[in-house]
């Protein structure tokens, strides 16, 4: 199995261009599925969740063409509904193939979805809202197996909380229902905004009429299209964060500044000078970091993703923080990792006391869940020794190329078998 091996106290400096978002490319992946079309994609991400969605996506049917910057998805013969537990386990999105499989055949059965352990992550929500639309299911032996019998028929949605696979579901199901479907209390991230405009680019009908609704009026044609999917955010935010932890200066390209500014304007409160240009952000980390006290919430508020990585910044302010975990029940994984390398970490619930003015050990480590992992590789560059870092197949569901973007720029970090 691979790990990572990483010999810290080294400044980064240099550039590094941010990947396609893997959050905004998976239910842009699934939506493919309403189209009997090609479609072209760019600016995907080579992480392991893509790979998996395009394997689920192959045995729905579709037929998939990869060139080295785009893929090319021609379902003009795709005709199966049934994403099976082998190719859904090993990530949440795989859920979102039940919202386009049931307006296209009025069938679907798909295995209940898993993912990092981070969270119980359930699909009522999801289920609750789609059978408004006319659907029927059944939760049969981890499958949800539905049907609409008389096909999707638009409707007036409230979601009870604000979930993003939910609304990514139910906008892409209600884009074919008969009729008009209003969804209220929808997640706002700009992955969702992204997953709206490629659907309307291939034809749909899909308009924001407030903050958190949307309305979607139902087609029966769609187009050939090619569509780039937006930057990642969470990427770019990690690496933010390891410049402001081990004082480097980087500068963070092929972003749109405006989407990450709730993170920005916190890197800037701790103590790193920050520089916007349009398509930019510099990054120069001080020796002084600044306690903070940070609250996890839906987008516009600071990203679940990045609260490990803001947490091992925080160990190394001048006084303790708090850090709020308002998303996931089981986010906390990472503490006792951390803790191994010296932090003084002590959680209570959904609240973490990160005690400040620590310096990291190196130590052998072992990655819990995605975020977690990359958590370890930025307490790794601030030791001063050799840490290795185990479980790293968590690591690749979501960072493409994560150690050859931290070589570039001055880390000492190598993948061993």
């Amino acid at each position: 199995m691979q790990k990572l091996e990483v010999f810290g106290g080294n400044k980064l400096k240099g550039q590094i261009k941010i990947s396609g978002s893997k959050n905004a490319s998976l239910p842009i992946l699934a939506a493919t599925l309403l189209s009997n079309n090609r479609i072209i994609l760019k600016n995907l991400p080579k992480v392991g969740d893509i790979e998996t969605m395009l394997t689920l996506l192959q045995s729905l049917g579709s037929k998939i063409k990869i060139n080295k910057e785009q893929i090319i998805i021609d379902n003009t013969k795709q005709q199966k509904n049934f994403a099976s537990y082998n190719l859904v386990k090993t990530m949440r999105a795989g859920i979102l193939v039940l919202g386009p499989l049931l307006a296209k055949f009025g069938f679907a059965k798909v295995s209940l979805p898993g993912g990092c352990a981070i969270g119980t992550r359930p699909v009522d929500i999801h289920l609750k809202a789609i059978s408004k639309l006319g659907v029927k299911y059944k939760i049969h032996q981890g499958y949800v197996i539905a049907n609409a019998p008389k096909g999707l028929k638009g409707n007036n949605i409230h979601f009870s909380k604000i979930s993003v696979g939910a609304t990514e579901n139910l906008i892409i199901a209600a884009s074919l229902a008969e009729g008009t479907t209003i969804l209220s209390n929808c997640a706002i991230e700009p992955e969702i905004k992204d997953l709206v405009n490629f659907l309307n680019k291939i034809g749909c009908k899909i308009k924001w009429k407030s903050k958190r609704t949307i309305k979607i009026i139902g087609v029966s044609k769609l187009k050939e299209i090619s569509y780039s999917v937006m930057f990642d955010r969470i990427e770019a935010g990690t690496y933010l964060i390891a410049a402001a932890v081990t004082e480097g200066n980087l500068k963070i390209q092929n972003i749109i500044p405006k989407i990450i500014k709730t993170e920005i304007d916190i890197l800037k409160k701790i103590g790193s000078k920050i520089i916007v240009k349009k398509n930019e952000v510099q990054i120069i980390g001080n020796k002084k970091i600044k306690s903070m006290k940070i609250k996890t919430a839906p987008y516009p508020g600071f990203p679940t993703d990045l609260q490990a990585q803001i947490m091992v910044l925080l160990c190394r302010a001048n006084k303790s923080s708090i850090i709020q975990e308002n998303i996931f029940e089981n986010r906390f994984m990472h503490v006792a990792e951390l803790n191994r390398m010296g932090a003084k970490i002590l959680t209570n619930g959904n609240k973490a006391l990160v005690k400040g003015n620590i310096n990291f050990a190196p130590a052998e480590l072992m990655a819990t869940d995605l975020r977690a992992s990359v958590s370890l590789i930025l307490a790794a560059l601030t030791s001063k020794g050799k840490s290795v870092i185990n479980r790293i197949y968590h690591l690749d569901r979501g960072y493409e190329n994560i150690e050859k973007k931290l070589k570039k720029v001055g880390a000492k970090i190598r993948r061993v078998n």
